[in-house]
């Protein structure tokens, strides 16, 4: 079709044969306006300009005259017409623009994606790939972008941290928040108008309604935001396989795990080593192993590991001589409590003695 000066000449033409008989705008004439509003919108008219030129073309051919009901009536269908379409277009784009921001996260939080074609399209949705990114993970499944609660989190991450391009994604029934940190900084996040990266992720922790929320460390470039993101999802499973306290956890401040378990079989060695003669126990080794837990996290004050466990002072000095018997080893020795924790910790992580 021609460009806009056709388009009113038409409807020029269609306003005087209307003045003269009266009828009402047809069917295929209210879709041709309707084509008209979508093809504005492609062009990115905005839906104020286009109204405002349909009315300048009206009153060209108004001018001077006396308008009847039935020319008043085929204005406001014209005008109806032209929104319909135009906001149809606009609702097609939005919705092409949301398919297209899904499919570029999902690809981007995952490992097998084409590290070239995301830096290609990352700018596209709004991501500085040559920056830092931080990957906070949400505990919980079943999350949906299109659920009113993500939807609220989103809007008011985009209204607090909007300069920082802060992108929210679902993977795995999981939500996750990318961040950026400083240009090229992985080592001081610091993201736009001076606000850091902690804050926006304690924003996301707190608007999850109190989900406890892992996050990875800063790594740059088209991989940096998986890598973030595997980081962030392993220390949430290995958190909630451990039983770690806290609502915010750092996969920095885990560190240990992953080498704990790049060895399974030397970590299995260990535990069965050290810990199976604590299955000859009265109770099992269950108890045992919870008394090395509780008495290192309370960083071995035996009055308040005594406390946490529901003991006396007297009944946990019991414990720990059992321990100390049937393994050899001594909790109040550096170099063997040390061999103690790291195998009672690999005890949890494998599910020992349940699955050794």
């Amino acid at each position: 079709m021609g460009g806009y000066a056709q388009v009113a000449t038409a409807w020029g033409e269609l306003l005087v044969e209307i003045a003269h008989t009266g009828r009402r705008l047809r069917r295929e004439e209210l879709e041709t306006l309707r084509a008209s509003g979508d093809r504005a919108a492609a062009e990115g008219r905005g839906l104020a300009e286009l109204i405002d030129d349909q009315l300048a073309a009206t009153g060209a051919v108004w001018l001077g005259q006396r308008v009847d009901l039935p020319s008043m009536a085929a204005l406001r269908a014209s005008v109806s017409a032209l929104a319909e379409g135009h906001g149809r277009a606009h609702r097609q784009r939005l919705h092409q623009e949301e398919a297209g921001r899904r499919e570029f996260l999902a690809d981007l939080l995952s490992s097998r994606s084409d590290q070239g074609r995301l830096a290609e399209h990352a700018e596209r949705f709004g991501l500085n790939l040559a920056c830092a990114h931080v990957v906070a993970v949400a505990e919980g499944d079943g999350y949906d972008l299109e659920d009113p609660t993500v939807r609220g989190v989103e809007q008011q991450l985009l209204g607090r941290f909007g300069e920082q391009e802060v992108l929210l994604a679902v993977k795995h029934g999981r939500l996750v928040c990318i961040v950026p940190c400083g240009p090229g900084d992985a080592a001081g996040p610091v993201g736009a108008a001076g606000r850091s990266e902690a804050s926006a992720v304690h924003a996301f922790a707190t608007l999850t309604q109190g989900r406890r929320v892992a996050v990875g460390r800063p790594h740059t470039g088209p991989g940096g935001v998986v890598r973030s993101y595997e980081e962030a999802r392993t220390a949430l499973e290995q958190a909630t396989r451990l039983g770690l306290p806290g609502p915010l956890l750092r996969a920095a401040d885990l560190l240990v795990l992953p080498v704990l378990l790049r060895d399974r079989g030397a970590l299995t060695d260990l535990v069965v080593s050290v810990l199976e003669p604590l299955t000859t126990a009265r109770g099992g080794a269950a108890p045992l192993l919870e008394t090395l837990a509780v008495y290192a996290e309370s960083r071995y004050v035996a009055a308040e590991a005594a406390r946490r466990l529901g003991l006396s002072v007297r009944a946990l000095s019991y414990r720990l001589e059992r321990i100390s018997g049937l393994t050899g080893l001594d909790p109040d020795d550096a170099l063997q409590r040390y061999t103690l924790e790291t195998a009672a910790l690999g005890a949890r992580l494998l599910d020992w003695p349940g699955h050794s």
